[in-house]
């Protein structure tokens, strides 16, 4: 075996981003909170928008509701540096940080791209950009330049570069925004938790039928598991649960509705314990249909329910 075979092999220099951001956002004090989402109304809203011609992903939807409830919670609408003496900001929008799963100088990567002022963007224009940034060509895309860059630094400076680009509040925000949203939702994978540099993290499963209670009844209907990740340094526990509630109102809701309304078929849902649904489920009414799949679509989280 020779000297690279003992010693293994550097890692390759596309991953480098990846590796200068984890080291710069060690700091963080993560703390992780789930919840399961009824996709009903979500789901219905979709095959009216495909009947008429619009395609719209399910991370767009989450997109949406979660940055118009993020900022109605403006203290978790917030960027934050440092350990020994943290600094902290809460900002004016919300800025949404996308991560992407692309090929760039060959390799598979994360990419990640800020959407700003998402809290005031609509479901269509959110879409653009997300459509944007999963159907470009990274190799090529203006928006990864610095990134491409940094593959082409030294070690040592490339990480220092990157340090000093978000050393500062504002360029922070500008790079990593104050909501991550990240999607496994293509692949068989229920919920995931992952530390976005954010205040505040999503982690989107995948849509999925299961059990749950209406009007005290057992009935089918599509469920997505949602994960929020919350930095313990910027909020707390009750805080970060009070969010993520509102944002599984809201997608139970439905773009359609306002804040306040009920669900889709007017009750709110709430999933039933394995062993019990295994008992009734013979006898309950299917709720929704399954989500409808699409064509195949360029390798992204960001696409990823639309590829079942």
């Amino acid at each position: 075996m020779g000297q690279q075979g003992r010693r293994g092999r550097p890692i390759a220099r596309e991953r480098r981003h990846t590796l200068y951001f984890l080291a710069e956002t060690r700091a963080v004090a993560a703390v992780f909170l789930d919840t399961e989402v009824d996709m009903s109304a979500v789901l219905a809203h979709r095959d009216r928008q495909r009947a008429a011609g619009r395609r719209y992903s399910i991370v767009t939807y989450v997109l949406s509701a979660a940055a118009r409830e993020l900022a109605r919670h403006p203290a978790a609408n917030a960027v934050a540096r440092g350990r020994a003496r943290p600094r902290v900001r809460r900002q004016p929008a919300v800025d949404v940080k996308l991560t992407l799963d692309r090929m760039l100088g060959g390799q598979r990567v994360v990419l990640s791209a800020v959407l700003p002022g998402a809290d005031r963007a609509s479901l269509a224009r959110l879409q653009e950009q997300v459509d944007h940034y999963t159907a470009g060509d990274p190799d090529r895309m203006p928006e990864f330049a610095g990134v491409r860059l940094l593959h082409r630094l030294p070690w040592l400076v490339g990480r220092w570069a990157f340090a000093r680009e978000v050393r500062s509040l504002d360029r922070r925000s500008r790079r990593f925004g104050t909501l991550a949203v990240t999607s496994l939702g293509h692949r068989p994978v229920d919920g995931f938790h992952s530390q976005g540099g954010t205040t505040v993290t999503l982690g989107v499963g995948r849509v999925v039928d299961r059990a749950v209670v209406r009007a005290g009844q057992v009935a089918v209907a599509p469920v997505m598991r949602l994960n929020l990740a919350f930095d313990h340094r910027v909020i707390d526990g009750a805080q970060a649960a009070d969010l993520l509630a509102d944002i599984r109102d809201a997608l139970q809701r439905g773009p359609d509705r306002p804040a306040g309304s009920a669900t889709a078929d007017g009750q709110a849902s709430r999933p039933v314990p394995p062993g019990l649904a295994a008992a009734q489920l013979t006898a309950a009414p299917h709720a929704a249909a399954p989500p409808a799949a699409s064509a195949p679509a360029a390798p992204s989280d960001m696409d990823a329910h639309d590829r079942a």
